[in-house]
Formats: structure tokens, C-alpha cells, sequence
């Protein structure tokens, strides 16, 4: 099951019913107490790799604990957000569960998240980005948990064979200049042998593409604005702002690899929601494939290459990466608030971030544990340092604002048309944009 960084974010939520989430009455919660006097606390989450983790985790924090049991329920990440909208309605929604970036703002709005102020941490210990997310009228409304980043998989027999070496930089520029494009170039072939900038190049047969360029937000259009100086959002919870000029010319840049220098597959066969592009490179038929590292799970297993980490390209205005990172929300109604929230204090220390991160599943929230992921994936041969590079630099966070989660449909819809070249980008993004503002808040 993989989690929401490695795929486009559902529209379960998009069935709030946002008129209606409202809690009733003073609400259960999610725990209960135990006829051995012991209080339960029910703890919810959608990774079932991540729960083999969490066992442990809170096996050590009941220990610790010897008063509280923990219950850990796995939803599938499609029955998620349902299932907690409807517990939220009902007023059972679990005592602690995990929140992410773009259902963040429809929960706080609603009342739904309890301020986790009372757990003491230090804001400054955890990655700014994971911190600003989750942080509502000026208060923390989730203990950081983790994060995710943007990165270049790249399948490095594809570069041996076109001898090709992986720039120490790669750069991009609205008109077609820099080494991304001169790379993808050279790694990009038709079934005739031809390249790209060669006579006779043929990009209805190509063989092996250079670059995955397609519609995904996360990973691909929205890195390239950041990385030209472009907006999504004029504030938190404020108005999307991503139609402005260096914007607009981000957005053309990426339609372009596509249907101008033909380094990517073609959008009927990448546009979600029936994309394949992440099958095209474990089948070896694309070079290069930007991917959260919370994708390493599905891929290098499958992978019959050498698989490769580079840091994002570079675009006129530096390199900007999405860093998607995630919560430990409180409950507001929790029948048993003290405990939930020294649950979640737990959640938020060094011995269960150490522990999740030294076997391999996340990169932690809390600084200065990260060494552990990478040394992990050391023994499986791969170098992720270059996501950890990324991560002492310039990062954002997906759209936090109400309104996401019923907008991303029509969102993606639009861009499908532009990445298929039937809508201009400066229509696609000022059509969008006046969507997206509709369902602002």
C-alpha cells in the first residue's frame, strides 16, 4: 500500500461534506478504557510497512507507560480519510492519528485537531517546513512526524550505456538551456538509434525516454514555479497565486519536454489517473524519474538496474523542492486527553524517531536523526544523501489551504489538457487558479 507521497493525493476528503463536519455532542473518542483499569488508546495510520514499525514503537512507549495500551488500526490510505471525516462527524475519530499537509486545513478549520501545545516541544528541534505545515493561527495543531522529499531516481545502466555521466548539477532555464535538457537529450532514443536534436529522430518510436515530465503536482510542475521564482500560494490558507508570469513559464517549461523536445513519454500515457510512468522506469524505459523518496520501497526492490539518487535540477531561481511532510494529530474530543497527548509527546521524541528512521521507513521530523535512513539504505546500495542535501535548502509544502482536497480533481483535469497540448498554460493555469480561489474559505 503506498503511502500518499507516492501517489496523487485521493479525493476521499473531497467527500467531506464541509458544511457538515461539525463534532457533536462532547464526542468518545477513539480509546476506551480496559477492564483491567488500564486506559486504550486507539491510534490510527495507512502504511502497512510504516505499522511494523509503529509495534515496536509503541511497545517501548506502553512499557514506559505501564497505564496506557496503545491499538494501532491500519486503514488503506483510499478509506483513510473517509473513515475519519465520518468518526469526526460521530465524534470517535481516534485518539491520535496521522495528519498530512492538504487534509490539514479542512480538520483545523473544523475544529477537529486539539492545539498540541500541552506536549512541550520544541518547535526549533524539528524541520521548519514539517513545523510551519501544521502550525494554525499561530498555534502547532501536530507533532512532527516525518518528511518526505523530491528527488532524481535515475537508472544509472541507462546512463553507462549512452555514456552518459550524471552532471554533479543539473540546471534548467525557461527557454530549453541547461544541463537538464542536454542531458535527457543524450539519453533520449528512438527505435532507429536517433536522438532528439538528430535528422530523422522519430518521437513516435522512441525507445528510451530521457526524463519523466507529466502531470503530477507534487513531484513535477509545482517544484519547477518554486524553482522560478514562482508562487503557489500568496499565504497559508490564502489564494492560489501559481498564474503569475514565472509561474506560467515554469509550467511551459515542463509541457515542453514533453511536446517540444520530446525527452518525456507522451501525456496519454503518463496523465493521471492512469499514469504508468513510474512502471515505464522500473521497466527501464526512462533515464531519469523525479520520485519522493517514499517511493524507494516499490521501486528499488523491482528495479532490474543500478538505481541512482541525485538532488532535483536547479532552476533560474535556485532549487525548490517539496518537502511533504506529515503529523501526529491529537484528537480534540479524545475521551482521554492527558494520555493522548503524552502519546503523542512520545511520538514526537528521539527514541521512536531514531527507531522509524533507522529502519529504513521515514526520514524524521525531529533533527539530527536522518544519518539513519541514510545508512539503512546503504545496505542496499544506494546513496539517498542528495534528499537529505535537498532538505538544508529551500523546501515548500503542498498547498496548504482549505479547499485542496475538493479542488485537486478539477485541478488535475485542467492540467491533463495542458500537458496533452490542448490547453495553453497561461490558460490552464488561470483557469485553475480561479477554480482553486472558488473553494478557498
Amino acid at each position: 500500500m503506498k503511502s500518499p507521497r507516492t501517489r496523487d493525493i485521493r479525493r476521499a476528503v473531497a467527500l467531506l461534506g464541509v458544511a457538515t463536519l461539525v463534532l457533536t455532542g462532547c464526542g468518545s473518542g477513539g480509546g476506551s478504557d480496559s477492564g483491567s483499569g488500564k486506559v486504550t488508546l486507539t491510534y490510527r495510520l495507512w502504511d502497512d510497512q510504516q505499522k511494523v514499525g509503529y509495534e515496536k514503537v509503541m511497545a517501548a512507549f506502553e512499557k514506559a507507560n505501564p497505564g496506557i495500551d496503545v491499538k494501532i488500526e491500519l486503514l488503506p490510505y483510499d478509506q483513510y480519510w473517509t473513515k475519519l471525516t465520518a468518526d469526526a462527524v460521530a465524534g470517535t475519530a481516534p485518539d491520535v492519528f496521522w495528519m498530512s499537509p492538504t487534509q490539514f486545513p479542512e480538520y483545523v478549520t473544523k475544529g477537529v485537531l486539539a492545539d498540541v501545545t500541552p506536549a512541550k516541544l520544541d518547535p526549533s528541534k524539528y524541520h521548519k517546513t514539517v513545523v510551519d505545515t501544521f502550525t494554525y493561527q499561530g498555534k502547532p495543531y501536530g507533532v512532527p512526524k516525518d518528511w518526505g522529499i523530491v528527488g532524481l531516481l535515475y537508472n544509472k545502466d541507462l546512463f553507462k550505456k549512452a555514456g552518459v555521466e550524471m552532471p554533479d548539477k543539473l540546471t534548467w532555464k525557461p527557454d530549453g538551456t541547461g544541463t537538464l535538457l542536454e542531458t535527457a537529450r543524450k539519453l533520449t532514443v528512438d527505435e532507429a538509434g536517433k536522438h532528439p536534436d538528430e535528422p530523422g529522430f522519430d518521437p513516435a518510436k522512441v525507445k528510451t525516454y530521457g526524463f519523466a515530465s507529466w502531470n503530477h503536482y507534487q513531484t513535477q510542475w509545482m517544484n519547477w514555479v518554486s524553482s522560478n521564482g514562482g508562487k503557489l500560494l500568496d499565504q497559508p490558507f490564502g489564494k492560489y497565486t501559481f498564474n503569475d508570469d514565472a509561474s506560467v513559464q515554469a509550467l511551459q517549461f515542463g509541457v515542453d519536454l514533453v511536446n517540444k523536445y520530446h525527452v518525456s513519454p507522451p501525456a496519454t500515457q503518463t496523465n493521471p489517473p492512469t499514469g504508468k510512468v513510474t512502471d515505464m522506469f522500473k521497466a527501464g524505459e526512462v533515464a531519469m524519474f523525479p520520485a519522493n523518496n517514499a517511493l524507494l520501497p516499490f521501486v528499488a526492490p523491482e528495479a532490474g538496474f543500478e538505481l541512482g539518487v541525485a538532488a532535483m535540477p536547479e532552476g533560474p531561481a535556485g532549487r525548490a523542492v517539496n518537502l511533504n511532510g506529515l503529523a501526529e494529530a491529537v484528537y480534540a474530543k479524545s475521551k482521554h486527553p492527558e494520555e493522548a497527548m503524552k502519546l503523542a509527546a512520545y511520538l514526537g521524541s528521539q527514541e521512536p524517531q531514531k527507531m522509524m528512521a533507522d529502519a529504513g521507513y521515514v526520514f524524521p521530523a525531529l533533527n539530527g536523526l536522518s544519518q539513519g535512513y541514510v545508512d539503512f539504505w546503504k545496505t542496499k546500495n544506494l546513496d539517498v544523501s542528495p534528499f537529505v542535501e535537498e532538505s538544508q535548502g529551500t523546501t515548500f509544502a503542498l498547498p496548504v489551504t482549505t479547499g485542496f482536497t475538493g479542488f485537486e480533481t478539477k485541478l488535475n483535469d485542467i492540467f491533463n489538457e495542458m500537458y496533452l497540448g490542448k490547453l495553453a498554460p497561461k490558460q490552464a493555469a488561470d483557469q485553475a487558479v480561479t477554480e482553486g480561489n472558488a473553494t478557498v474559505k
